[in-house]
């Protein structure tokens, strides 16, 4: 890859932790160090790194991180958000059932990318989706690409005032679907017009269980779908509701009336937040070289990820 071509590419914004799960559950553990630790969350997640760069290019890039994976601000209002998430002998409910061998190599990973030099960020109180909100929403230069396995992103696609696109790879990079506003729009049967906010108003209507989101007893995606394509939008969904709107079957306006004031909290849970204030380890700009190269030789010798790290620093043109 040639400066020129990183010049002329996207942000690339990366679901840090989404994507090493991702990369965690689908190589065995027994990939491991010389000394015997697991790595194989690390491989995994670099050579994600270097594929994506070798396929989108980008002028930058930066990996989104889970400063607070269950923010406060979220569970006091849906105090079921990612409660079946919080491990079992956690009371204070804010620390995430996690893999005891992947918690070690997340330092390990951001370790490497500080060496490497490339750009993590993430915001005290907030979500990695809500970093990714805010650097989409605040990007008015360059296409934005946004990399997770998380559908939930979906509500970030936009044409303007730069394309916004979720490249969503939750069946695996190989299989990976880029969104914008038309693909959104043709897989769920929302509104082309604000495909983004209607498939966030969506999944507050259809609940969404990995999520710990009850949604609206009775409304399912399809339903879901077809009232926001009838009404417009959530807001005049509800007012037909409480005016009994004859295009509104009784049974699903007596749901949306009974569930107000689970609708009114959701808005503020399931919509990601574009008003945070990331905290960035540098400016996204794609290393022509290593920032530390003593600790990246020794983390490549100690963890035994050369080929790896080597496959990442040639899409970096190294």
């Amino acid at each position: 890859m040639t400066a020129a071509h990183a010049n002329e590419g996207p942000l690339l914004l990366l679901d840090g932790a989404g994507l090493w799960f991702r990369a965690f559950h689908a190589l065995p553990e027994k990939m491991t160090a010389p000394d015997g630790r697991p790595v194989n969350a690390v491989r995994g997640f670099i050579d994600m790194v270097a594929a994506l760069i070798e396929r989108e290019r980008p002028a930058r890039l930066v990996v989104c991180l889970d400063n607070d994976w269950r923010p406060a601000f979220r569970t006091e209002l849906i105090p079921s958000y990612k409660a079946h998430r919080v491990a079992a002998d956690d009371r204070s409910g804010t620390v995430e059932e996690v893999p005891d061998t992947l918690s070690p190599q997340v330092e390990l990973i951001i370790s490497l990318l500080d060496a490497i030099g490339l750009t993590s960020a993430g915001a005290d109180g907030f979500e990695a989706d809500d970093v990714i909100g805010t650097l989409a929403f605040e990007e008015h230069e360059r296409p934005v690409v946004v990399v997770s396995g998380d559908r939930d992103l979906l509500q970030v696609v936009a044409d303007d005032p730069v394309p916004v696109r979720v490249l969503y790879v939750g069946r695996g990079l190989a299989k990976a679907k880029l969104y914008g506003p038309d693909e959104v729009a043709e897989d769920y049967g929302v509104p082309r017009q604000r495909a983004g906010s209607a498939y966030a108003e969506m999944a507050i209507l259809r609940g969404d269980p990995s999520d710990g989101l009850p949604g609206v007893s009775g409304i399912g995606e399809k339903t879901a779908a077809r009232l926001l394509t009838e009404f417009g939008d959530l807001d005049t969904i509800e007012s037909a509701a409480r005016r009994a709107d004859p295009q509104m079957t009784t049974r699903v306006a007596s749901a949306i009336t009974g569930s107000a004031d689970y609708l009114a909290a959701a808005r503020d849970v399931v919509f990601v937040r574009t008003d945070t204030d990331p905290v960035s380890s540098g400016d996204g700009s794609l290393p022509s070289s290593a920032a530390d190269p003593g600790t990246l030789e020794t983390l490549m010798t100690e963890l035994g990820v050369g080929s790896s790290v080597g496959r990442l620093t040639r899409a970096l043109g190294w």
